[in-house]
C-alpha cells in the first residue's frame, strides 16, 4: 500500500495493480482503493456554463454507424436536432452493395440530406495485377451510388497485408490510383493512421497513457509493432505530399494535438491537409491559450469531429470550443485524468469549425441547413 500523496511510485511496474492508502494519523485511519476509483469532484468554485447544444448547426465529419442500412434514422435525427447537428457523416459506409444498401435506406428517410456516407476501400487482393485500377473504379462506383468521401481506417499501415503477406505501408504506390481517383471525383479522403504515440512507448511511470493502457491492454504496442510510430506517420505525410491535388482530412489532428507547434509546421508544409479533432478534444482542453491561437491561425482547415457517437459526450466538445470555463471534467477518466478549459473561440471561427469548412470540402451538402451568411 502507498499513500495518495505518492501516486507516481504507484504507476511504476508496467501496469501492475497495487492498492492506494489514504494515510491518516494512525492505522485505523487508513483506507484502500484502486487508482481507477479515485476520482473526487473538484472543490473549486468557478463560473460554469454547461453546454448541451452547439451555438451553431454543425457537421460532424467523424462518426461511425455500422448499421445505418437498417438503423432508425428518425430517432437519430431527433438526437441530432437536440445537439443542433445539421449533418452527420457516417465514415463506415463500406463499399459496393453494402454501401448502396445504406444510401438507399437514407434516401427513404424523412430528411435524407441530414445523413451522408463515406466509402471504404477493400484492400483484399492488393498486390495482384490490376488491383489499384479496380479499387479506383470501385470508388467511382461508390460515389455514383451516393458516397461523398472516402474513409481509410488505421488498419492501413498496421494490419493490412498484401497478397504476399507483407505489411502495406500508408504510402504504398499500389494505392496511388485510389488517391488520384478521389482528386478526380473532387471528394476528400479522411484517413486515420497509427494511434497515440504513447501506445508504442514503455508502459511505465513516464507514460501519460498508463491508465488507458491498463484499462485497455489491447491498445499497447511494442516499439516496432508492426513498425515504429514515427515510421507510420512519415509514410502518411509522404503520401499527402505525393498527391497534392487530393484533399486529405487527417483524423484526430494527426496525433499532434499535444504538439500544436509541430502540427502547424505540417499544415504549412501540406496545404492539402485538413484536420479534425475527434477523440482528442482532451488534448486541446488542457492548453486553452495555445489551442485557441492554433484554431484562429488555421481556422480555415479545421473540421468538427467526434468519433464514437454518444450524444452526451458532445457536451464537452461544445463547452471546450465555446466557453471560457475553467477546470471542468472530461467524460472518460482513463482517456484524460486532467481537467478541461474553454477556448472561448470567436464566433467567426466557430462558424468555420462547425459548418463552413465542411461545406467547402463537401460541396454537395445541403447549405440550407446552415445559416446563410
Amino acid at each position: 500500500m502507498i499513500c495518495l500523496s505518492s501516486l507516481r511510485p504507484y504507476l511504476v511496474g508496467a501496469g501492475l495493480m497495487v492498492s492506494i492508502t489514504a494515510c491518516g494519523t494512525g492505522e485505523s485511519d487508513a483506507q484502500t482503493m484502486e487508482f481507477e476509483e479515485y476520482n473526487p469532484p473538484s472543490t473549486l468554485v468557478v463560473p460554469e456554463h454547461p453546454t448541451t447544444r452547439a451555438k451553431y448547426p454543425f457537421v460532424d465529419i467523424h462518426s461511425h454507424h455500422w448499421r445505418m442500412a437498417t438503423q432508425d434514422l428518425e430517432q437519430l435525427r431527433d438526437e441530432m436536432d437536440a445537439l443542433n447537428m445539421g449533418v452527420i457523416v457516417n465514415l463506415s459506409g463500406r463499399t459496393g452493395s453494402d454501401l448502396k444498401a445504406m444510401t438507399d435506406h437514407i434516401a427513404e428517410a424523412e430528411e435524407p440530406n441530414r445523413f451522408v456516407v463515406f466509402a471504404n476501400v477493400d484492400f483484399e487482393g492488393i498486390g495482384t495485377e490490376g488491383w489499384g485500377e479496380r479499387a479506383a473504379a470501385q470508388l467511382a462506383e461508390d460515389v455514383k451510388n451516393g458516397a461523398v468521401g472516402l474513409k481509410i481506417y488505421k488498419s492501413l499501415g498496421l494490419t493490412t497485408t498484401d497478397s504476399q503477406g507483407n505489411r502495406v505501408t500508408v504510402d504504398d504506390p499500389r494505392i496511388a490510383p485510389v488517391w488520384e481517383m478521389a482528386a478526380e471525383l473532387g471528394i476528400p479522403v479522411l484517413i486515420h493512421s497509427a494511434d497515440p504515440k504513447p501506445f508504442w512507448q514503455p508502459m511505465d511511470a513516464n507514460n501519460e497513457r498508463w491508465l488507458e493502457l491498463k484499462t485497455h491492454p489491447r491498445r499497447q504496442r511494442g516499439a516496432d509493432n508492426p513498425a515504429p510510430w514515427e515510421t507510420i506517420i512519415a509514410e502518411q505525410h509522404r503520401m499527402f505530399k505525393r498527391h497534392p491535388n487530393t484533399t486529405f482530412i487527417n483524423a484526430h489532428f494527426g496525433w499532434y494535438a499535444n504538439d500544436l507547434a509541430q502540427l502547424g509546421e505540417l499544415m504549412d508544409e501540406m496545404p492539402n491537409m485538413y484536420v479534425e479533432f475527434g477523440a482528442v478534444i482532451a488534448e486541446l482542453g488542457r492548453q486553452p491559450q495555445n489551442a485557441r491561437d492554433f484554431f484562429i491561425q488555421y481556422q480555415d482547415r479545421i473540421l468538427f469531429g467526434k468519433d464514437a457517437y454518444h450524444p452526451e459526450e458532445y457536451y464537452t466538445y461544445f463547452r471546450v470550443l465555446e466557453t471560457n470555463d475553467e477546470y471542468f471534467p472530461y467524460y472518460k477518466k482513463y482517456h484524460a485524468f486532467w481537467s478541461m478549459y474553454g477556448l472561448n473561440l470567436p464566433d467567426e471561427v466557430l462558424r468555420k469549425i462547425y459548418y463552413k469548412n465542411a461545406l467547402t470540402i463537401l460541396p454537395t451538402l445541403d447549405k440550407s441547413l446552415f445559416p446563410q451568411d
